[in-house]
């Protein structure tokens, strides 16, 4: 079966920098499975796997544009330490969930000078190439419910641990 919008795709894959380092990889039995054509990876990848099939290897450099977009200057702020209460040691690299009008964002620290500190909302990977190496394990077609939610349901459980339906006879999964 070829992959197309509305299968269940399966794969392996390893995700590397332009200067080879590993950024993320699947583990081994643990492939990566998400439903083709409705936005769940990036834009890049998932249209090089279109028409691939299982056992195919596709190698892949994603453009920021097809990736994970480019950096916007806007996600970048200064606040002040003191809005970090609790917290003693404020350290680049770490991660923090900061309310906004859109909602909850996560940011990260990346800088820290005096009273200041540098947050930053834009994904890690913002502007940079994406180098993937992709192993296509498995594609089936997707159920009905799986195509109406715009998800794959895991096995096992409903979206992945539920016991089944929930009393409104749906998977309680946020759709």
């Amino acid at each position: 079966m070829q992959i197309t919008d509305g299968t269940v795709v399966s794969m392996d894959y390893a995700l590397r920098s332009d200067g080879g380092s590993v950024i993320d990889q699947s583990q081994p039995g643990q492939p990566l499975t998400y439903l083709h054509g409705h936005k769940n990876i990036i834009p890049g990848l998932e249209a090089a796997l279109q028409g691939k099939t299982v056992g195919d290897e596709v190698e892949v450099r994603v453009s920021p544009e097809e990736g994970y977009g480019e950096p916007n200057p806007a996600l970048e702020q200064v606040v002040p330490k003191e809005r970090f209460q609790g917290i003693e040691n404020i350290e680049v690299g770490m991660q923090f969930q900061a309310s906004t009008e859109q909602g909850p964002v996560s940011v990260r620290v990346v800088k820290v000078e005096g009273e200041e500190v540098t947050v930053d909302g834009n994904h890690p990977l913002a502007g940079k190439h994406l180098n993937f190496n992709v192993t296509v394990q498995d594609v089936r077609s997707a159920t009905d419910e799986e195509l109406e939610h715009g998800h794959v349901h895991q096995s096992g459980g409903c979206c992945g641990g539920g016991e089944g339906e929930d009393e409104s006879g749906g998977c309680g999964c946020s759709h």
